[in-house]
């Protein structure tokens, strides 16, 4: 047998009524009963109070919730399920629901009003406490939509639909939506329905739940949905993240389109989280293997190596050696070349330099660069400089002299 504990009211006893319901409901559970505590408002219990609770199972036909108590709440899982009865929760996920009352036993709640069952008591119930409704979009009248509920009528601006495009708009007829009431008038004659708030709404319980799941540093997986010169934007869960094109990969990509397609899935940490703002960056660059950190024994002082050209400045060449470190081709090093030449117009990005590494620094992750020469060269270089040290060093003035 279950037993509601009703307490509450609007004395300055409240409180001691609200202990003394849980005495009496513990005396209650020591004798077998099944109990469960339902607030006193304004006369009559609280139907249609929303709670916040865990899904225990899953039937084919009903969600069961958990109240804390020895028996479970019941939901039609038709609440949450799409045209295609595809159920969008799971045992274990935490739902917001709105206890409607008990039946046959059972305690009944609801995600929403369904448009087929709301009478007026439950409509200005529903305006009252910001409780959804289901209607079905009529048709269309000047301003807006017509949209039954039930046995009642109520009208939609077409600036409180989400989508405001005029070809999707046309295609609402006969669909079946959930809508906030937004002014109850004439007892009921009058309502007036805004989609979009339901919509906002669903968007701020979203992002609520995002931000306690994501966190910087978190690694996610999401999809490819557009592609812009400055980076792509990837799907997670619903929520769209901005991928910077300077974080796809560790060397630079200067066509995005070469290394993403749309639809492509992507595995990335994030980088920055302003939930306020609802935008949030990540990074692929950020799971790859820092190439610098090999990178001292590799590009040794005096070593030589091909590159290809990465950009052109007009202090000098960038050189890509590799994906993810570039050094510097300083102007200077370019023997047949002036302080003001137009490096753009000999240079070009993508051209292939043969470079000798004069020093690297890989904390700071700079290596600068020299023109490399070849090894005989290099070799006839040290021997006319070792030479001109000797002349040097035996040089006699005095000798110089006599030779005269």
């Amino acid at each position: 047998m279950k037993v509601a504990i009703v307490y509450g009211g609007f004395s300055s006893e409240k409180q001691a009524s609200e202990e003394n319901a849980k005495y009496i409901e513990k005396a209650l559970q020591t004798k077998g009963y099944d109990t469960y505590m339902v607030p006193y408002e304004k006369g009559f219990v609280q139907s249609l109070k929303e709670i916040e609770t865990d899904i225990v199972a899953i039937t084919d036909d009903c969600i069961f919730i958990n109240l804390n108590v020895k028996s479970e709440g019941i939901v039609n899982k038709s609440d949450f399920c799409d045209d295609q009865g595809i159920c969008s929760v799971k045992e274990g996920d935490k739902i917001k629901v709105f206890y409607l009352g008990e039946k046959n036993g059972e305690m009944k709640f609801t995600s929403k009003i369904s448009g087929d069952s709301a009478n007026l008591s439950m409509l200005e119930n529903a305006w009252k406490k910001s409780i959804p409704v289901e209607g079905i979009v009529e048709k269309e009248i000047k301003g807006g939509y017509e949209i039954k509920i039930g046995e009642s009528r109520g009208f939609c601006p077409f600036s409180q639909m989400v989508d405001k495009n005029k070809e999707n708009l046309e295609n609402l007829i006969g669909k079946k939506l959930c809508f906030k009431i937004t002014e109850y008038k004439e007892n009921g004659k009058n309502l007036l329905l805004s989609n979009k708030a339901i919509i906002q709404e669903q968007r701020k319980n979203q992002i609520l739940e995002l931000k306690e799941k994501l966190k910087v540093g978190s690694e996610v997986t999401g999809t490819v949905v557009s592609l812009q010169s400055y980076g792509a934007f990837v799907d997670i869960g619903g929520f769209q993240t901005l991928l910077p094109i300077s974080e796809i990969s560790q060397g630079r990509v200067e066509n995005i389109q070469e290394v993403l397609k749309i639809g492509q899935s992507v595995t990335a940490q994030i980088i920055k989280a302003d939930w306020e703002k609802e935008r949030v960056s990540i990074s692929v660059k950020n799971l790859l293997e820092n190439p610098w950190e090999k990178s001292a024994k590799k590009y040794a002082p005096d070593s030589k190596h091909q590159g290809k050209i990465a950009r052109v400045a007009e202090f000098g060449l960038f050189i890509s050696l590799e994906p993810g470190i570039d050094g510097l081709l300083h102007i200077s090093e370019l023997k047949e070349e002036k302080a003001n030449t137009n490096l753009r117009v000999k240079y070009k990005v993508g051209q292939s330099m043969d470079v000798a590494i004069n020093s690297i620094d890989t904390e700071k992750q700079r290596i600068s660069l020299r023109l490399a020469t070849s090894d005989e060269q290099e070799e006839a270089t040290k021997k006319y400089l070792g030479t001109q040290d000797d002349e040097r060093e035996t040089y006699n003035p005095f000798a110089a002299l006599l030779k005269k």
